[in-house]
């Protein structure tokens, strides 16, 4: 977690600061997430389920952008050793806005989910809208990875293949790979997007990269 949130400014400037969730957000501005280790084991720590401790811990941030559409949050489920709840790091993301200009790119996602990976080490991460994984969830087996504008693949999965231009694959430390699919913005309204998305899955399938997770024992 404290990689993880030092990681972050880096990315882009409105991830500098993190707040806990709160009744409101003045109630939220009040509470600040301190990076500290000390601070940061006591915040885990609080959010362990304290009824079935085989669900592990859950913390949330949020950036303290007033407007929503603009602003960004995040939410981390780890330590959970059951096949009920999965471990994820999701963020979500602004809509529209200043910020939102500057973090919908490739670069930025590319940046987020390559902090991301070597932070938690993920089986597989993915940037990608809400309007493109509604198109797609019909036609996913059941805990396989997605595949979006940005997908994380961890090295035990495989060697990603080489994939024709415009995508571009970058290496992860020795964790895995990302595969970007465009430079530009990436829409589930443009047939061509959806395609080229729809090619790399098929292909990616074929090589096995996209089984599905197992259940953790």
């Amino acid at each position: 977690m404290a990689g993880f949130l030092a990681a972050l400014p880096g990315i882009d400037p409105s991830f500098a600061h993190w707040f806990l969730p709160g009744r409101s957000r003045k109630d939220a501005l009040k509470r600040p997430i301190a990076p500290s280790l000390t601070e940061l084991e006591k915040l885990v720590v609080r959010g362990r389920d304290r009824v079935f401790e085989d669900l592990g811990f859950r913390v949330s941030g949020w950036n303290g952008v007033a407007d929503d559409h603009d602003a960004t949050g995040f939410d981390v489920q780890c330590g959970s050793h059951t096949d009920v709840v999965s471990n994820t790091c999701v963020f979500t993301l602004p809509g529209r806005g200043p910020n939102a200009e500057r973090i919908l790119s490739a670069s930025v996602l590319a940046g987020l989910l390559r902090e991301t990976a070597i932070a938690w080490e993920p089986d597989w991460g993915v940037a990608m809208s809400h309007a493109h994984r509604d198109l797609v969830e019909p036609h996913r087996v059941q805990r396989a990875p997605y595949v979006g504008w940005v997908t994380y693949l961890a090295r035990h999965r495989g060697t990603v293949p080489p994939l024709p231009a415009p995508i571009r694959i970058e290496p992860v430390q020795d964790k895995g790979s990302l595969i970007i699919l465009t430079p530009e913005p990436f829409t589930a309204s443009n047939p061509e997007h959806l395609a080229l998305a729809l090619r790399v899955r098929e292909h990616l399938e074929r090589t096995g990269l996209l089984r599905p997770g197992f259940p953790l024992s």
